[in-house]
């Protein structure tokens, strides 16, 4: 019964939590490893297909391809530009190439350490909870001046947000992505190691011949000839990230040695603007309007070619995957019988619609109680807090990687923790940081299912929140103890004779 201590009490009143729900909540636990460290020392090593959303910006906004790279979990950066294995404690790599990476030289591709990529931070218990471009320009200012001070010394790379180097640090703040995952060996790994300390690291990026989908296929087809192909027919001749993730797939299913397992990275809910599902060429055409409603108009011929290819060639959903394929314990498991899940164990991961909707309705009672006791005027101030909130604050990264926000409440200066290892910090103003994680649960309930996070980490945010309303509550039962004590001290003047 410990570990379901910290459902609320409303939750248990009403009898919005059904067995599955309590017994989800009871297992976390059990996954609390994958919000510990993403990797396990072991014999076995992985290599990865890493597909990121689509982002709004430049071409992206127009072709919804969205970005790919690679993760290793035992390969791990010597330097932003060298590889190395990775040693004890060390959780794995994600490396990519761009258009730009902006740095003095002109570099094909770098690596930067997992939990960097994805959170900024190297100890993912200091993972942001809450995304900004304030705070992503914070945590890259300190991933510049600790891993990049001999490769970025000149002013456009310092100073210009067009230096690609930026998307390889707390990628998960402007967007939510997966890793499709596969097992090799430590020969593998040395060999690629060995090729690419050994060639030469010079940018040659070429947007339909040399993108950042055929860097992806040139290292995991390293590892597994033909592991990756391109779709030209869907693509117009190029290639893509979602067709290198989807071919990758389908060598994995045909192969089932391999242990194929795929996780899901959620956008860290913020003033960023949530990112898109990916998309492959013929896809964007069929599903988008701004093309769709032109095509209809102007080359209603092309309309049933396009979208015959893509209904009957060119369909993959990266979600679905994930609900097939979790990854249980980890990037990665610590066996290769971990990637096999049970029914049960997918349902814990990824949760049922009945268990999402179960938890929409306990925090809608939650709300009505947090706006009965005057924690929030309404259910608008959520919607508006995470504005209000950033532009308010300043914020900061201390030397451990905890992240910080000075700001002011109602002309008082105060600080709250933004990481999940100290927003309940001692420092960390309570009213504030329970504001702050009232509306995380709400941006996650209310995003749709491609963006959501997993049930297992939202377990952990329900459980926080529960801590920060405790905490908060017996702060105020102390201020009104302290308040009470203070009026009814004498006065210490001496009075009438």
């Amino acid at each position: 019964m410990l570990r379901i201590a910290f459902i609320d009490r409303g939750l248990l009143a009403t009898g919005l939590v059904t067995g599955r729900v309590l017994r989800t909540i009871a297992i976390a636990c059990v996954l609390a490893p994958l919000l510990v460290g993403l990797a396990c020392p072991r014999a076995n090593g992985d290599v990865g297909v890493v597909l990121n959303e689509s982002l709004d910006t430049s071409l992206d906004r127009i072709t919804g391809t969205g970005h790919s790279a690679v993760y290793f979990s035992r390969i791990c950066p010597d330097s932003p530009v060298r590889l190395r294995l990775c040693g004890p404690g060390e959780h794995g790599s994600v490396m990519s190439n761009y258009i730009n990476i902006g740095e003095d030289q002109s570099f094909e591709w770098n690596i930067v350490p997992l939990n960097v990529y994805l959170y900024g931070v190297e100890d993912i218990q200091n993972r942001p909870i809450f995304g900004s471009y304030k705070i992503k320009h914070v945590l890259e200012e300190r991933y510049r001046m600790n891993y990049l001070s001999s490769l970025c010394a000149g002013a456009p790379c310092m100073n210009s947000y067009k230096s690609e180097w930026r998307e390889m640090v707390a990628a998960t703040l402007i967007g939510g992505g997966g890793v499709f995952v596969i097992d090799t060996t430590e020969e593998q790994d040395r060999k690629l190691i060995a090729e690419f300390n050994d060639s030469p690291n010079e940018n040659h990026f070429n947007g339909v011949t040399r993108n950042c989908a055929d860097f992806t296929r040139r290292v995991i087809n390293n590892y597994f000839p033909n592991a990756t192909r391109p779709d030209y027919l869907n693509d117009f001749g190029m290639t893509s990230p979602k067709a290198v993730a989807r071919s990758f797939t389908r060598y994995a299913l045909r192969h089932p040695q391999s242990n194929l397992r795929v996780l899901h990275f959620a956008q860290v809910p913020g003033t960023i603007k949530r990112s898109r599902e990916v998309r492959a060429g013929t896809e964007q055409l069929y599903r988008s309007k701004k093309f769709l409603v032109p095509m209809v108009l102007f080359a209603d011929y092309a309309l049933p070619v396009t979208a015959g290819s893509y209904l009957l060639t060119g369909r993959f959903n990266p979600r679905r995957e994930f609900e097939r394929h979790p990854a249980v314990q980890g990037v990665p498991p610590q066996d290769k019988q971990s990637g096999t899940v049970t029914p049960e164990e997918r349902t814990r991961v990824v949760g049922t619609p009945k268990d999402w909707k179960e938890y929409r309705k306990a925090f809608d009672s939650m709300v009505v109680e947090n706006i009965r006791e005057d924690v929030i005027d309404n259910r608008g101030d959520l919607k508006r807090f995470f504005k209000h909130f950033d532009e308010r604050g300043t914020p900061s990264v201390d030397e451990q990687g905890l992240l910080w926000m000075e700001t002011s409440v109602n002309g008082q200066s105060a600080k709250v923790g933004l990481s999940a290892s100290n927003v309940l910090a001692r420092d960390s103003d309570p009213k504030l940081a329970h504001q702050l994680l009232l509306t995380r649960i709400d941006r996650v309930l209310r995003s749709p299912k491609h963006s959501r996070e997993p049930m297992f980490e939202f377990v952990q945010d329900w459980a926080t929140l529960q801590s920060a309303s405790e905490k908060r509550t017996l702060t105020l039962a102390r201020n009104a103890s302290n308040q009470k004590g203070l009026k009814g001290t004498p006065r210490q003047d001496g009075g009438d004779d």
